[in-house]
């Protein structure tokens, strides 16, 4: 299989992605991080991690797709086309059809997915829930159940009340769609869809926050959505992302994380982790390290 394809047990992952690129200068993106702290690092990082001369992080905005012998699920839904965002440029009004090509690519069309989950309610991971068809939003995928974690439904839906500014509009246009159409299905966070997929609660980046725990004939994995945005968090996990609604939380659970997975055989699924994306969790004296796929 290619670097977007993999088995876990019974269970097929695929990658589907929407951009892979130099995207938000790391020292925006990281407030803690400094200059000194990361110079030993920038030999490792360079060119594929971060891209030299701009100190642009290499990130992917991508969707997985589970198939398991139940269903067919897709974990988050990158920034989808035709939205209009300004938070950030290079994800306004985008027009591409890379990502439903990279659907029909492994053999899979938007008819055939069961169950969509979104980790959290940001734009990058909401954006195709929906597309606009004849001036209106409507569920791109119109046979799926959409699961969203019902303390991170409840924060935005509040917070929505105040104006789209909070969301950047993604609420409006990529979640009550799919709210009004009848095919949402909000879920405690002990929720499990069956015996091979279930949620592990992750809060900090948002209220809600969750991963995905997947389990197959004894093999492991979990997608981690946003717990992590890049390798050097593994380095330091005490650089908090500028997005994340609790960097205390945040913190916390990340650290948590690190020392539940490290030296465990448990597969890890990242959300913006440059190709292959998948690796293990390993101590490195008091701190982590992300070891990819193939990789030692």
């Amino acid at each position: 299989m290619s670097d977007t394809s993999r088995m876990l047990g019974d269970i097929r992952i695929d990658r589907v992605l929407e951009s892979e690129e130099p995207e938000f200068p790391l020292f925006t993106f990281f407030p803690d991080a400094t200059v000194e702290a990361l110079a030993p690092h920038r030999s490792w990082m360079e060119p594929r991690f971060l891209e030299p001369g701009t100190d642009k992080i290499i990130a992917t905005v991508q969707s997985y797709v589970v198939r398991t012998k139940h269903h067919t699920i897709l974990i988050d839904t990158c920034v989808g086309n035709h939205k209009p965002r300004r938070f950030w440029p290079a994800w306004n009004m985008r027009e591409s059809e890379r990502y439903l090509k990279g659907l029909a690519d492994i053999g899979v069309s938007v008819e055939q997915i069961d169950f969509v989950m979104c980790t959290h309610l940001h734009t990058d991971h909401v954006g195709w829930n929906t597309r606009l068809i004849n001036g209106q939003w409507v569920p791109t995928f119109p046979n799926a159940r959409y699961i969203f974690a019902k303390d991170e439904f409840a924060f935005w839906e509040e917070l929505n009340k105040k104006g789209p500014k909070y969301s950047d509009g993604c609420i409006n246009d990529s979640v009550l769609p799919v709210v009004n159409a009848g095919q949402a299905d909000l879920v405690s966070s002990d929720f499990s869809l069956d015996d091979n997929l279930w949620i592990e609660p992750t809060p900090g980046h948002t209220l809600g926050h969750i991963s995905i725990r997947l389990s197959s004939c004894g093999c492991d994995g979990i997608l981690t959505g946003d717990v992590m945005h890049s390798p050097i968090q593994c380095t330091f996990p005490d650089w908090g992302a500028a997005g994340d609604g609790d960097k205390d939380l945040a913190r916390q659970t990340r650290k948590k994380f690190l020392d539940r997975y490290a030296e465990t055989d448990t597969r890890i699924l990242t959300a913006h982790f440059p190709s292959p994306s998948a690796g293990f969790i390993r101590r490195a004296g008091e701190t982590f390290k992300f070891v990819f796929e193939g990789e030692t």
